[in-house]
């Protein structure tokens, strides 16, 4: 069904996805073979895609971090052991899809309008945003045209900049589109099971 980074195409499912239903958010876990795992949550009154978040083991066998694909890592500072909090004013980049475009969101971006340069680079097949005052560069690709093995086009990439956000939408294709609409399906009709109580589902999710 999904796939991470350079074997992308060729994982497959180890096991049966698991739902939960908790804190609003219906919840899937799918494990794969060579232990990556997938976690979704989606809101249970608008069906909205809220996280994708990927985790894959170290090389000596332990939990490596989640990557989020959607939706924000939780920010947990420990005073004991984080030298530096993070800066609540560095740019930060989410992805919120909306039904029709991959939407992605740079937050604290204080520079004029005419500042910013949103395009695709072709060659390397991914999303490239860069000012002409040299102060912001990010390049990212949209995993899920790569599952898809789709290209990315100039034509559907649009932007927009206001109150110190960047906002960036890449219209969905067809394929991608029908595909959500396929997992929709198969996601309505998992069974999902509810915590006995509070805290942390006791499944390999967290």
């Amino acid at each position: 069904m999904y796939g991470i980074g350079s074997d992308k195409f060729t994982l497959k499912p180890a096991g049966k996805p698991m739902a939960v239903v908790k804190d609003g958010r219906r919840k899937l876990h799918q494990t794969f073979e060579g232990g990556v795992e997938l976690v979704e949550e989606y809101d249970l009154r608008t069906d909205e895609l809220v996280v994708r978040k990927w985790r894959r083991p170290t090389p000596l066998g332990g939990e490596g971090p989640w990557d989020y694909e959607v939706g924000e890592a939780p920010t947990r500072f420990n005073p004991d052991a984080d030298l530096l909090a993070p800066s609540s004013e560095n740019p930060v980049m989410i992805r919120k899809d909306s039904d029709d475009a991959f939407q992605w969101r740079i937050r604290n971006l204080p520079y004029p309008k005419d500042t910013y340069q949103v395009t695709v680079d072709t060659q390397n097949d991914t999303i490239v945003v860069r000012t002409t005052n040299r102060k912001y560069f990010k390049r990212f690709d949209v995993p899920d045209l790569k599952r898809l093995n789709l290209s990315l086009s100039a034509d559907e990439l649009t932007w927009t900049y206001a109150n110190n956000t960047l906002v960036i939408s890449y219209e969905k294709p067809s394929e991608a589109v029908e595909c959500e609409r396929e997992f929709e399906r198969v996601r309505q009709n998992m069974k999902a099971e509810k915590p006995e109580r509070e805290g942390d589902v006791q499944c390999p999710t967290q």
